[in-house]
């Protein structure tokens, strides 16, 4: 049987210029599109699968040339002649024969009938091509598939959403241009793109249309409030975000376009349509995932632009989307004050098409110069503070020291047996993935359902086993995080662990992989019997992987034995020096006496090699929610730390929504400045 692309692409955009942009959110009551309940299930685990056997270009290559079957090498996809398509679907639009209409991606391959819209695994093609199957039946079909659940009410908002222009009071549409930033985009610009405006819920309305304008698919709709001085915004997704794969602006791709401009924001793209004249698309998901089930639809391109923000998180997303689409034909437009979002430069006056003009190749060769070089190294010391890395809510001391959680890096986690380094680092890794960090537990010492739990209370913040009314409300919270498990349990070769962990940088753009612990892949490593040159060996590997994918690694290492009345140093790390040599970062957790009372435990930061602070500070455990960020209730708190100077380190600011004068100003019906960040105040 057929089966569609499977996984969660949980939806978390980041904060534009004019507002925060937020996962799903609900819709006035009247308008809701009924419960997002699942029941739990072991299947309702984000479980990483891989294929039984994982296949590479060549392999299919050859596959094809063995059974006789013509294709055509595209960019990141074989096109074939599709056998599940009829004779009267080989023709678009323009009548033109599309004969060669299915895709087949290089790296999973997992295909695509862009004529039928079928789709499956490489088993399903193989076994349709050997008559194993009977695809033409069994295959799912896209554009005859069951509706899901929510396409009354897709049909029911879609119907009560109105054009823009059409609204009878002109206030509200010059309210609605001034919140949305709409001021310069014209009323031809949103009917071309079908843009409607629902007026319950102040939301502008986008449609996911199925190719070829057969149906209407999905909706996202994008709300504005006012909150005080300032404005923020919300998106919803319908289906829930794990189902949405509208490439926005879709419909309006012609099989003559051979450049196209991929965008984060819906707005984004309207205003560079509008302003260049060239196609534009949005990505689902904006800069968290690309999905590899909408490269076909990119395949024809010969040349493509990524415009996909004004900070550093949108530069790295999209140098990572590039190596799915093959660099040699992608270009990236530079975040920076006079190049910021497209709506923003459109609002300010500025040339898009100059700006587009001077987009950078992804790709460079081998060996470059300091002239390849000295844009990227104006960026990094322009930005800083983003440099820096994702900072933890949970953990304001890790960012007094570590300053961030940075892409491309080894930290290496170690603590004595029962201190609770699985209970700290699935905290320590919740905190990142709750902030839209792509994230892979490889959990080998425990199974995931028991993982799983204990992460859902501490997502919660309290257990929920006395109060399961409120579990489904948790869950469904839980499910949208950007979070994902591999199935494996016990010993493990490092081989498959890392076949797995490039497969989910591909395909679901990981960024963060936990590797809970690596002992437990040494026993099937026959490169020595010498068990200390085998874990050299597998943490090399960890150590290429992370640098080569720019994927941040986490391995958790038992230490050696020590007396009990010694603390532990990098050098207690179980096997020779090479762990902390290769190592960005060296976590130890500590359960010694700091403070007050014997039995307390704190976290070390013994080697930080992005800037070398160093240092210590306390944790406390709570055993109602399973945390170390949060004071248990009733009990006195650890003292203070001071720093050198005897003040009291101020706990930051946690992000939270609120007026900002940026914000003011959009009230306002003004277009802000950006604004440069503050190096000035430096962590000591």
């Amino acid at each position: 049987m057929w089966a569609r692309l499977r996984g969660g692409y949980p939806l978390r955009i980041l904060l534009p210029l004019r507002g925060e942009w937020m996962g799903r959110r609900g819709l006035p009551r009247n308008l809701a599109p009924g419960p997002l309940r699942r029941r739990y299930g072991k299947e309702t685990l984000q479980a990483l699968e891989m294929p039984v056997l994982p296949v590479t270009a060549t392999e299919i290559r050859q596959y094809l040339r063995g059974h006789g079957i013509p294709f055509q090498d595209g960019h990141s996809c074989l096109r074939t002649p599709s056998p599940f398509a009829e004779s009267s679907q080989l023709k678009d639009q323009t009548g033109v024969t599309t004969s060669f209409s299915l895709f087949i991606d290089k790296t999973t391959g997992r295909f695509l009938c862009m004529t039928s819209l079928a789709e499956g695994s490489w088993e399903d093609f193989q076994a349709s091509v050997e008559g194993r199957r009977d695809g033409a039946k069994e295959g799912l079909l896209l554009s005859k598939a069951p509706e899901f659940e929510d396409s009354e009410e897709v049909r029911r908002i879609w119907n009560r959403a109105v054009p823009l222009w059409e609204l009878p009071d002109q206030e509200e549409v010059q309210l609605a241009d001034t919140m949305f930033g709409l001021t310069k985009v014209t009323d031809d610009t949103l009917k071309r793109f079908s843009v409607r405006y629902l007026r319950p819920a102040r939301s502008l309305v986008f449609p996911w249309f199925s190719p070829g304008g057969s149906g209407l698919r999905g909706l996202k709709l994008l709300e504005a409030k006012c909150q005080g001085d300032g404005v923020s915004y919300e998106e919803t997704t319908i289906p829930r975000p794990s189902a949405y794969h509208n490439l926005f602006g879709l419909p309006l791709i012609t099989r003559r376009d051979a450049e196209v401009v991929l965008t984060s924001r819906e707005l984004d793209s309207l205003a560079l349509n509008q302003s260049t004249g060239l196609p534009t698309l949005t990505l689902p998901r904006g800069t968290t995932c690309l999905p590899p089930s909408l490269l076909p639809y990119l395949e024809q391109f010969r040349r493509i632009v990524f415009w996909l923000g004004d900070d550093l998180r949108s530069w790295e997303a999209a140098k990572l989307f590039a190596r799915k689409l093959n660099p040699k034909r992608c270009f990236l437009v530079r975040p920076g004050d006079q190049q910021p979002h497209p709506l923003e430069a459109l609002n300010r006056g500025f040339n898009l098409s100059r700006i587009l003009r001077t987009a950078l190749p992804a790709w460079h060769k081998s060996i470059v110069s300091f002239r390849q070089l000295r844009e990227e190294v104006l960026g990094e010391l322009s930005n800083v503070e983003q440099v820096a890395g994702l900072r933890w809510s949970r953990f304001p001391d890790l960012n007094r020291i570590l300053k961030g959680h940075r892409k491309g890096e080894l930290t290496v986690f170690t603590g004595p047996t029962g201190s609770g380094k699985t209970t700290f680092i699935s905290e320590y890794a919740l905190d990142l993935c709750s902030q839209g960090v792509n994230t892979l537990w490889g959990s080998f010492e425990i199974s995931n359902v028991r993982l799983a739990r204990v992460m859902l209370t501490q997502f919660a913040e309290g257990r929920l086993e006395d109060q399961l009314d409120k579990y489904d409300h948790w869950a469904d919270r839980f499910e949208d995080l950007p979070l994902y498990f591999m199935t494996f349990h016990g010993q493990q070769s490092i081989r498959t662990v890392i076949d797995t962990m490039q497969h989910a940088v591909y395909v679901y753009d990981i960024c963060h992989v936990v590797i809970d612990n690596l002992q437990f892949m040494m026993g099937h490593e026959q490169l020595s019997t010498d068990r200390i040159a085998a874990q050299d060996y597998i943490v090399g590997v960890f150590r290429k992987f992370a640098t080569d994918n720019n994927c941040h690694v986490t391995l958790v290492i038992h230490p050696r034995k020590e007396d009990d009345d010694k603390e532990l140093q990098t050098a207690s790390i179980f096997g020779s020096a090479k762990a902390s040599q290769e190592a960005d970062n060296v976590l130890i957790l500590q359960d010694r006496k700091l403070v007050t009372g014997p039995g307390k435990r704190y976290l070390q930061v013994s080697k930080n090699r992005f800037d070398g602070d160093v240092g210590v500070f306390p944790l406390e455990f709570n055993k109602n929610s399973l945390t170390f960020s949060i004071p248990p209730k009733n009990k006195a708190r650890l003292k203070k730390i001071k720093d050198d100077t005897g003040s009291v380190a101020k706990k930051p600011s946690s992000g939270k929504k609120g007026a900002t004068p940026q914000n003011s100003e959009i009230c306002s019906g003004q277009v802000p400045t950006p604004k440069q960040p503050d190096t000035s105040k430096r962590s000591k």
